[in-house]
């Protein structure tokens, strides 16, 4: 752990177990972790998936055919899903927050680390040997991780802070080799679109807030990078405009293959009304001019200034020794 002073843990064997902890406190703290290396591989991470999902449908994959670590981590998420289908919501009086979810939360924390360590052990054993940490403390760093990237259990809210948490969780399986660059494709298209589907679930079963929500000005309630990587899949399409997200025959048909028109057709089942009403700015990007590369590259943009760039957002993020803070 950090000594009294906030300096930052190392990976020596004598501070092996290292429980991630807040860092930013101002916006000068936020600043030193953007100009961090920190900060610049894992925002080359989130490109680098970017990339390799460039014009790539979800069918291009298949979980029986997928990489170990990644049925590993999509067998988890199931996990978290059928613990959700189980726990019923509580009878209250307000519709939205219901508090059955801090029930399911807690179960998570009971078998977070339990969790982690049925994903760590499909590691190549590197970081292990350069490190001297276990495969137990790994696990217990990282479950910090997976706690966060469901939402709030005192608020009951979730939002894009919470799905950087699962970003950051997925870099560092990458860098601890649990990962592989070669299994890029099927970690945007099999990995991500469980974690939706379990996100997803929850925010519909508990009723969760949005956690720091635009409303009708921002991208999404909930999600963002279901866009971002969502775009770069029908960059050079043609034949799939962005105007699409009107025709609901074509979303119904497509959904399953572009997790950007997934996501247009879940905002769509969760609101009422005209969609240009309560989503105008997903209203106005589909009518962009230079088609999907356009909106990859402003989605890019966006993602960096909306969220990363956010105090209010980022200084909720845990910092520890795979993911450390302004080194």
């Amino acid at each position: 752990m950090a000594d009294e002073k906030g300096s930052q843990p190392t990976c020596s064997e004598e501070s092996a177990s290292v429980i991630p902890q807040k860092y930013i406190k101002t916006n000068a703290d936020l600043q030193t972790f953007l100009s961090s290396r920190t900060f610049a591989e894992l925002w080359a991470y989130m490109l680098r998936l970017n990339s390799a999902v460039v014009d790539k449908k979800c069918s291009s994959v298949s979980l029986s055919e997928a990489a170990s670590s990644v049925k590993s981590i999509v067998n988890m998420l199931k996990t978290l899903a059928e613990w959700a289908k189980e726990i019923e919501p509580t009878q209250q009086a307000s519709r939205f927050g219901n508090r059955a979810f801090r029930t399911w939360h807690e179960r998570l924390c009971k078998n977070v680390e339990s969790l982690m360590r049925s994903i760590v052990h499909t590691w190549d054993g590197d970081y292990s040997k350069e490190t001297g940490r276990s495969e137990e403390h790994v696990a217990r760093e990282l479950a910090e991780y997976l706690k966060t990237s469901f939402g709030n259990e005192t608020r009951i809210d979730y939002g894009s802070g919470h799905e950087a948490h699962f970003l950051v969780l997925l870099y560092c399986l990458s860098k601890i080799g649990v990962l592989h660059e070669s299994e890029d494709e099927e970690v945007v298209l099999i990995v991500f679109p469980a974690y939706l589907k379990t996100t997803r679930l929850l925010q519909t079963r508990y009723m969760l807030e949005p956690a720091g929500s635009h409303g009708v000005w921002g991208l999404d309630d909930y999600s963002f990078l279901p866009f971002l990587w969502g775009s770069s899949q029908l960059l050079s399409s043609n034949r799939v405009l962005p105007n699409v997200i009107y025709d609901e025959e074509a979303l119904g048909e497509l959904r399953d293959e572009y997790l950007y028109l997934d996501a247009i057709a879940f905002i769509r089942e969760m609101k009422t009304g005209p969609f240009a009403e309560h989503s105008r700015m997903l209203h106005d990007i589909s009518g962009v001019n230079g088609g999907w590369k356009k909106i990859n590259t402003g989605m890019i943009k966006m993602y960096r200034g909306e969220v990363w760039q956010k105090q209010p957002v980022i200084q909720h993020f845990l910092f520890g020794a795979l993911f450390r803070f302004g080194s």
